[in-house]
């Protein structure tokens, strides 16, 4: 991407972001895609396909994206793999240059417990800012609902470390809209959803939530660490 390539998109996500604001998530994800077209994609952590349903609904054949670190609960590749199987998107599976066993044989067993920051870095950031190079835009299912660290989330952004448009259709969405999209239209979900888990992660780091709690009370439980680094 040239300087000036860069300064147009940057310009067109700002104006975006204010433009679109009011704007369906389907609409924010039409226009992603008409901008976009082939160097756009869906970025997935398989917690649901909300985001990756809508997207295939605005560009069917998409790409989704999904981060396989090593980690996660059988039930989210679980997931993963139904999502593949029965959905009209392309599933591109990123990994991180080295697997658990290399990881472990360089740092020590158990990374996420002594440096889980260290270990996101390793296992989700590297691999997904290596797989994004291929495109100008992605999409994620943030919503402003979720933390204070997510309060501001626009629904259409520049990511200024990757130097790409960020597009969060979902941002203004409460839980009861993600249900109710679900429940309309059928979408496939993580089985964990059903027992105890609100936010879905890598296993070691991940637990279910007490009543009362935020929803993303189960990451890294007692770390004072709330996000992996992907967004920020």
């Amino acid at each position: 991407m040239t300087v000036t390539q860069e300064t147009d998109f940057q310009r067109l996500a700002e104006r975006a972001g204010r433009d679109l604001e009011d704007a369906s998530a389907l609409e924010i994800l039409t226009w992603a895609t008409e901008n976009f077209g082939a160097r756009f994609c869906v970025t997935s952590s398989m917690e649901d396909a909300v985001v990756a349903h809508l997207a295939s609904r605005a560009r069917p054949g998409v790409d989704v994206v999904f981060l396989d670190t090593g980690y996660h609960f059988p039930e989210t590749i679980g997931t993963r793999d139904a999502v593949a199987a029965v959905m009209d998107v392309r599933l591109i599976t990123l990994t991180p240059r080295r697997t658990v066993a290399e990881q472990d044989a360089e740092h020590g067993s158990e990374l996420h417990d002594r440096d889980p920051d260290l270990c996101c870095r390793l296992r989700k950031v590297q691999p997904l800012e290596e797989g994004l190079t291929e495109y100008d835009a992605w999409a994620t299912g943030l919503r402003r609902d979720e933390s204070p660290t997510r309060a501001n989330t626009p629904v259409v952004g520049w990511d200024a470390r990757r130097r790409k448009v960020k597009v969060s259709p979902i941002a203004r969405w409460t839980q009861d809209d993600v249900d109710a999209y679900v429940a309309e239209h059928g979408v496939l979900t993580n089985p964990l959803l059903l027992d105890g888990y609100t936010s879905v992660g890598c296993a070691p780091c991940t637990r279910r939530v007490l009543e009362g709690e935020d929803v993303r009370a189960g990451r890294w439980a007692g770390r004072g660490k709330t996000e992996c680094g992907l967004h920020g």
